[in-house]
């Protein structure tokens, strides 16, 4: 376990944790002890197989749930069972049906402190920084499901919380929009270096976004290995065909095949 001065030098700090929800022999273990961290600034993918336990290792960190085993550090401190300590974007728009695509970063920054006439200001940069001025007054319905997701993150990158959450945030999407979004967000990310924690199904997606890969084990989540990313920022796409692209996406496939330590087929 680290020390609090350690903690205190990450955005968060996953020590030991444990997850099972039931008892006796009705009991299942869904984490199997896990340990990680995120520092100030890091983009850190977690990848596993479906049903490893990943939902509840977020909802954990969120404070939905509290670890059986174990303790959550955020900015330095012990966060088991707190909320309001991350900004979070899950796999489908939250955006409010009822508000403009304006109004909803507007709420955004209000909720964040900004007063009013600052948060209209600050609106209209952003929606031309994302290319979205001409939709200020449309409605989410309107909108394409990259462009609602376009809003999803900002709203989460404008909470006041230093560590964002994205659960699977393009899932849904097509394979030409998943990638355009994936450059969209490396742009936007990089000019405010926000703590990222992201769980995603797609290896290229993590090697491609992240400062580090986390590979999970299935239920109960063990971490298997962590790979680190050699690639410079800003990534280019040239990366795709890089050789060692090729072999940590060669590697990490593996892990998720037989997806324990002692080799044994998931």
């Amino acid at each position: 376990m680290r020390s609090r001065n350690d903690n205190q030098a990450m955005t968060l700090q996953v020590n030991n944790i444990r997850k099972q929800f039931g008892k006796g022999n009705e009991s299942k273990q869904v984490l199997g002890g896990l340990t990680f961290s995120v520092a100030d600034g890091e983009f850190v993918s977690i990848i596993g197989p479906s049903g490893s336990g990943k939902t509840t290792l977020f909802q954990v960190i969120g404070g939905l749930e509290r670890p059986s085993e174990g303790e959550i550090w955020i900015d330095g401190k012990k966060a088991n069972g707190e909320r309001g300590h991350i900004s979070y974007m899950p796999q489908q728009s939250s955006l409010l049906p009822w508000q403009t695509v304006a109004g909803n970063i507007e709420l955004a920054l209000t909720i964040s402190g900004v007063n009013g006439k600052l948060a209209k200001e600050q609106t209209r940069e952003w929606l031309d920084r994302i290319g979205l001025t001409e939709y200020a007054k449309a409605y989410p319905h309107v909108l394409s499901g990259g462009m609602q997701q376009r809003i999803s993150f900002l709203r989460a990158l404008l909470a006041p919380q230093r560590l964002m959450l994205l659960d699977e945030p393009f899932g849904a999407l097509d394979a030409l929009t998943r990638v355009q979004m994936q450059q969209w967000l490396m742009s936007i990310w990089e000019q405010n270096r926000r703590s990222v924690l992201l769980v995603t199904h797609s290896i290229e997606e993590a090697l491609y976004l992240s400062d580090r890969v986390i590979v999970l084990s299935a239920s109960p989540a063990t971490v298997l290995e962590e790979f680190h990313i050699p690639f410079e920022r800003p990534r280019q796409e040239e990366i795709w065909s890089d050789s060692r692209f090729i072999m940590l996406k060669q590697r990490i496939y593996e892990l998720l095949r037989f997806g324990t330590e002692g080799g044994r087929e998931r």
